[in-house]
Formats: C-alpha cells, structure tokens, sequence
C-alpha cells in the first residue's frame, strides 16, 4: 500500500502519497518509476478532457507563442471569446475572470451582497465552497471552519433537501441562497429538483438571489454543460473553475443577463483572472464538451455507478453524470490508498464515501479495468 509522505520544503498543509506523477495521457498517469495507473479521479475534477488532450493542449500552446498577459486595463481574444462561449452556453451572462473555484465563490458572494443589499447568506449542512475567509465562511462543514472563526460573511445553514430548514433560514436580511447543484466534499449528495426549484421561489419571495457554486459539477460533469440544466432550475449567478481549462488555473462567476445589477468598475478584480493562455484552453474545453461527448458521460456515468452497486462493501451509491460517490462499510481512506497501490487513483468524500470523478472521455473498456481494479481491492 501507498504511504503518506511529506518530504519537501512545503507548508504542510497537504499530507500527499509517496508517488511522484511525471507524465500523463488520456485517463492515464505516469510515475517517477514509469509506473501506469488508472485515473479515475482527474484532479479531483480539473483535468475534465483528460491529461494531455489535444484540443486545449494545442490552443494554449499557441496562445503562449503569441501572448501571456496584459492586464485587465485591456482586452484579450481569448478572454472575449471564452464570455462568449459561457454566454452561449449559459443562455446569456456576462462573466468575471479569476484564477479558481475559491475565487469565483468570493465574487459570487460580494456580487450577491451589492446586487441584493442584504449581508445574510443561507449556505447548506455539509457543504463546501473553498478555503478563503470568504468561502470558507459560507461552508457547511464546522471542522473546517472552527480553527479560523469570527468569519464573515453572516451566514445560517439549512438542510440539503430539506425545503423547511431552508424556510427556516430565510428572512428579510438574506441576501444569497448559495447551493451545489452537487455537493462535492460533503459526499457527493445531489440536490433534488423540487428542493432547488424551492430555493428559486424562495429567493424570489425575499428579494435574494440564487448562486450557485458548480466547480466542481459544471462543465459537463454531471451530463449537461452546466449542472443546473440537469435539474432545469436557473440560477441568478453560477460559479465555475476545476474543469474549464482542463487544469491551467482558471475560475468564473457568470451573471444571469436578466439578474439583478451588481458590479460596478472598482467593485473587484483579479491581477491574473483572464489569463490569455488559461482562456485559450478553457475556450477549446467548452468547445469539446458538446452534445455526443454529454451523452458519454452519463453513459459512462451509469456504467460506472451500475458496476460500484454491486461490489461487496458497497452499501449505496449516488451522483450525477461522471461524478459519483460509493458509500462503503469501512473507512474509505485505506481504500483509496489500497487502489493506489493497485494501479488506480480515486478520492475520497467523507470517512466512508469514495470519490469517482474521471475524465469525460474516458472509455467504456477503461471503465471495466477500474472497476475490476477497485473490485479487487475492496474483497
């Protein structure tokens, strides 16, 4: 089995496995030795197309050969391009660029705070929007957030899927409903349709507007383009990272056309958010994740989620598209380190949930190896 090591001069605020990943293709990762495995985690949902794929592979190295960055005093083609794209795909939004998921939630939440003008934000149990004071405010998981309280902003908590609890939360001083469309870290708990179009109503009634957070479910990880579309519930404002660029660092808050103003110049920035290399890619991403690729998805999805159903220790499984979570009757840690060892990456979501998140290309025949892979570990 795999240790957990911590041997560089880093801050030690990761404990990482003793391997050193030097190369990788396709759904396939590379050790320092020249050892294969399997990736079914994709960098925990980032490298969406999977490593080394051609389409934002060669639109980022062309965009280096003619520009890395100018500022935001100016324009880019890339950064227009890719509003474009999101635009597009969204059914109109107009977009704020920065460099991650954590950064894309604090700008959904002060574009929340001024379009709304109300400090309260209703936030769910168990979920998990990033590590800045921010965020990590707006998180529903007390351990994570207890080492660094007072945090603003003001935040009440509700139920995933509970319509009442969220009734509960709500008054007049909320500004925000700020949901997953999929709780991801919270143990990959999707949300109902009903509950969300509750949250919707809800928002409106109050004069609040609905965020929500899909780095980690947007860009066609749960089978449509942006996870909202699955469940046919429009947000006001969506925030996106993890997977739009296929791992170049990149996040984006986009802004419904008809939600309420907020932003004015001054208002928030980012030195790096547009990067012309980060866009390049990222707009040969949205490109690619198209109608055919979706539809392999959830056929994948299912594939996946079919096989873990029936594995011994495997006592329930849920997600949506590529984005799966297999509850065990044992610690899902060991697990995950036993599949390392065995040749294959998976996550973790929880003491007892593993985490499946591979790359939207992956193939019907690599799912049957990772399933015959994990199989075998969990006996």
């Amino acid at each position: 089995m795999s240790t957990l090591v911590q041997t560089a001069p880093l801050l030690p605020t990761y404990v990482r496995h003793d391997v050193t990943f030097v190369s990788g293709e396709g759904a396939w990762l590379v050790d320092a030795e020249g050892r294969r495995y399997l990736d079914l985690l994709a960098g925990i949902a980032v490298v969406a197309l999977g490593h080394q794929h051609p389409a934002p592979l060669a639109a980022a190295r062309a965009q280096l050969d003619a520009l890395w960055h100018v500022s935001n005093l100016y324009s880019t083609e890339p950064m227009t391009r890719l509003a474009e794209l999101l635009s597009e795909r969204f059914g109109g939004a107009s977009a704020f660029f920065c460099n991650s998921g954590a950064e894309a939630v604090e700008a959904g939440l002060k574009w929340a705070r001024k379009a709304s003008g109300k400090p309260v934000v209703v936030a769910l149990e168990g979920s998990f929007h990033g590590r800045t004071h921010g965020a990590l405010a707006v998180t529903g998981q007390p351990a994570k957030r207890a080492a660094w309280e007072p945090l603003a902003p003001a935040v009440r908590f509700a139920t995933p899927n509970g319509t009442a609890s969220l009734e509960a939360a709500m008054g007049s001083d909320v500004g925000a409903i700020l949901l997953e469309p999929v709780l991801g870290e919270g143990g990959i708990v999707p949300l109902e349709r009903a509950f969300v179009a509750d949250a919707r109503a809800l928002a409106d009634e109050h004069g609040a507007v609905l965020l929500f957070d899909e780095v980690q479910a947007g860009v066609g990880r749960t089978g449509s383009f942006f996870a909202w579309q699955g469940i046919d519930v429009r947000p006001d404002a969506v925030a996106l990272a993890k997977g739009l660029a296929n791992g170049l660092p990149i996040g984006a808050l986009l802004v419904a056309e008809e939600a309420p103003t907020g932003f004015e110049p001054g208002d928030h920035a980012s030195t790096f958010g547009g990067n012309p290399v980060s866009c390049a890619a990222a707009c040969a991403v949205v490109e690619t994740v198209d109608d055919e690729l979706l539809a392999a998805v959830r056929e994948r999805g299912a594939q996946l989620q079919d096989g873990l159903a029936a594995f011994p220790g495997v006592v329930g499984t849920r997600g949506r598209g590529l984005m799966l979570g297999a509850d065990l009757d044992r610690p899902a840690g060991p697990v995950a380190a036993a599949a390392l060892a065995g040749g294959l990456l998976v996550g973790t979501a929880g003491e007892q949930t593993l985490r499946l998140t591979p790359p939207l290309t992956i193939s019907q025949s690599e799912v049957e190896l990772g399933l015959e892979l994990l199989e075998e570990v969990l006996r």
